[in-house]
């Protein structure tokens, strides 16, 4: 079954050169009413396009087709077919409350974090914080969130400790950049303040890139209002899963040459006024 995301319920099916497509009620009409769907049907070997519908002249063939559609359905366990709308499906998922003390830590080596589980970065202002053993060779994402469509990245790339925010794929990257240490523990993160919206409601505020205590780059950035993947593309520690984040490397880009200890993620109301205390606070709690 084929959902688009204000068609959901629409189906389609491919058999030996034919293929047989129905298109649902945009949400919220038609909501249920599968069986006055109506189908059409191609012959893809001849029509590539799809640009005659011989639902009329092949009534037989289309009725094979759609008998065919349901088995396939209840063999995969299509059924039963619903036509909840996006934001329907998304209140019915699993949602992690937010702790008391507003932090969020995650340690390497794990899958991704399902994005309505993880720390809630969109819409809001927080900080990453990162406990990191570098080395001259150090290279990779230490944390990273959504895909080229939209996201996060925290890396270290030729000798660079780089973050880029990904407004929606829309180019160019927003990336502040900044040496990375060299050698020893450090802690490196971000902190984003919002400050205001845009015409779209979308975010604007400075992203200021630490090193320790020490503000070493900054920049006005725009964030996204809501979600940075409809589905999939968790957050990572210590890789990009999925589809790159930033154009500045490929999928995953592991950490090498170094050790990530943990990630913390700071979504609480408080300020950043004291950086080397709530550095030390953050780092001292699991």
């Amino acid at each position: 079954m084929d959902d688009g995301l204000f068609e959901v319920g629409t189906r389609a099916i491919w058999h030996k050169g034919w293929k047989a497509v129905t298109e649902h009620g945009p949400v919220p009409i038609g909501r249920g009413r599968f069986d006055e769907d109506r189908w059409q049907l191609f012959h893809t070997d001849v029509d590539r396009a799809e640009a005659l519908d011989l639902a009329d002249q092949h009534p037989e063939k289309l009725k094979d087709l759609v008998d065919l559609w349901l088995e396939e359905a209840k063999k995969y366990d299509v059924l039963p077919l619903n036509d909840l709308s996006i934001f329907e499906f998304r209140a019915l998922e699993y949602v992690v409350a937010v702790p008391p003390t507003g932090e969020y830590t995650y340690y390497p080596g794990t899958s991704e974090v399902p994005e309505a589980s993880a720390a809630q970065t969109t819409n809001a202002s927080h900080k990453i914080l990162a406990e990191v053993e570098f080395t001259g060779d150090s290279q990779g994402v230490i944390v990273a969130q959504g895909s080229r469509f939209g996201g996060f990245s925290l890396f270290v790339k030729d000798g660079k400790l780089q973050y880029v925010y990904n407004f929606l794929g829309i180019p160019p990257e927003q990336r502040i950049v900044a040496d990375a240490p060299t050698s020893g523990t450090h802690v490196v993160g971000v902190e984003f303040a919002k400050e205001r919206t845009g015409e779209h409601h979308e975010p604007h505020g400075p992203l200021r890139l630490y090193v320790d205590d020490e503000v070493v780059a900054e920049d006005e950035i725009r964030t996204v209002a809501s979600r940075y993947a409809l589905c999939g593309e968790g957050l990572c520690i210590g890789y990009d899963g999925g589809d790159a984040v930033s154009s500045e490397y490929t999928s995953r880009f592991e950490f090498t040459g170094g050790t990530i200890v943990k990630v913390v993620f700071d979504v609480g109301d408080d300020a950043y006024i004291d950086i080397e205390q709530h550095l030390a606070a953050a780092m001292a709690r699991d």
